[in-house]
């Protein structure tokens, strides 16, 4: 992946170049080898213009010209979706060899153009009818939502300084990977004290959109031309909103269950997460659905310093996407390329130790009461 960050002077295809350059290289795959590629991107048709072939605009100089091509447009989720279909496709027998690439640019001297392509993360017609007409000057209705279930009851009552916690945690965390935007540690105070964004959240409890890039190589197992040895993906799962729809479980429950079915694991087999942090609501709210600590306990866990590296079951080592940075289109496979990199053993200072299963849950986009989609994947070694 390439460090994620604001990079005004290049371009969505200078960055998927060097990314897939690395991936390929690390793969020990040539491009003449790759069977398909799967290209997740949520805005650059808003940002840039580009629409409809935006796969083969990106990949046009990676010597991959001729193979099937499919761009994926899946909110936040996108490069976790392009990733299931990589899988799927591997998974079926249709190829042996894929890339999955995820990639965004959303850094724009016009921030109106930036603020257009997250509000569109939700259906605009509800998001007028709850921000109202003035809408287009509050945050996106996702981020706004978020800070309502933060003073929420129950399970969704946060304390800030537990909000400010979780930034403060993923923010040294991201200071030990040079791939963060963010590489400086932060204190509750700060937290705290940073500019109010929607409710209790501050701007250092948000993720910064920006820009970036993230690529996979998929493999079947036994496929002569890659190196052995790695992580395997041993569950995909994708699922859309349950949209207004209460009677069904939230999006990411029904991913979880049917992941752990899947890959026949259980919460307490894993060592390490990636979560969707895009607010610190985010991650918090998730511990209970993964079944790591009871409704409730989820900010016992962090202060108790458990979801910390040097803690039983580290989340979001990589920074998560508060220090990492939100890149949408490339957030999913990014996460994924940390969970690689921590069950392979390639972390540095930052890494999980002895680390053989992990998870990665990436939700996107916002419709009625749930999330549009949600992309989880697990990894063993």
């Amino acid at each position: 992946m390439t460090r994620f960050g604001k990079h005004p002077d290049r371009t969505g295809r200078d960055l998927v170049e060097e990314a897939l350059a690395a991936a390929l290289e690390d793969a020990e795959v040539e491009p003449a080898h790759v069977q398909a590629a799967f290209v997740g991107n949520a805005s650059a048709g808003l940002m840039t213009g580009q629409e409809s072939v935006r796969a083969q605009t990106v990949l046009r100089r990676t010597g991959l010209m001729g193979i099937p091509m499919m761009t994926v447009e899946n909110a936040c989720a996108s490069s976790s979706t392009a990733l299931h279909l990589g899988w799927q496709a591997v998974a079926g027998e249709v190829h042996d060899c894929v890339v999955v690439v995820g990639y965004e640019k959303l850094h724009h001297e016009d921030r109106v153009r930036t603020g257009r392509a997250l509000r569109a993360f939700s259906d605009l017609d509800e998001a007028t009818a709850i921000l109202g007409a003035a809408g287009r000057d509050r945050p996106s209705l996702p981020m706004v939502l978020y800070g309502a279930a933060s003073t929420g009851g129950g399970e969704d009552l946060f304390e800030p300084e537990d909000l400010a916690l979780v930034s403060v945690k993923n923010h040294y965390h991201g200071s030990l990977n040079p791939y963060a935007r963010y590489q400086q540690p932060v204190t509750v105070e700060e937290v705290l004290a940073s500019r109010r964004v929607e409710g209790p959240l501050t701007r250092l409890m948000c993720a910064p959109p920006g820009d970036g890039a993230a690529c996979l190589v998929l493999c079947a197992r036994g496929f002569p031309r890659a190196r052995s040895g790695g992580a395997m993906i041993a569950a995909s799962v994708l699922l859309s909103s349950r949209g207004d729809d209460m009677r069904q479980q939230m999006t990411i429950q029904r991913a979880v269950r049917a992941a752990y079915e899947l890959a026949g694991v259980g919460p307490e087999d894993l060592d390490v997460l990636e979560l969707y942090d895009a607010t610190a609501v985010g991650e918090l709210l998730v511990y209970p659905y993964l079944g790591i600590c009871a409704g409730g306990d989820a900010a016992r866990l962090l202060r108790d310093r458990v979801t910390w590296l040097g803690g039983r079951l580290p989340a979001n080592p990589s920074g998560g996407l508060l220090s990492r940075g939100h890149p949408a289109g490339a957030t999913g496979a990014a996460q994924v390329v940390e969970l690689v990199w921590q069950l392979e053993g390639r972390c540095g200072a930052r890494q999980v130790p002895s680390a053989r299963v992990g998870l990665a849950e990436n939700p996107g986009g916002w419709l009625g009461s749930d999330a549009a989609a949600c992309g989880l994947h697990i990894l063993q070694v």
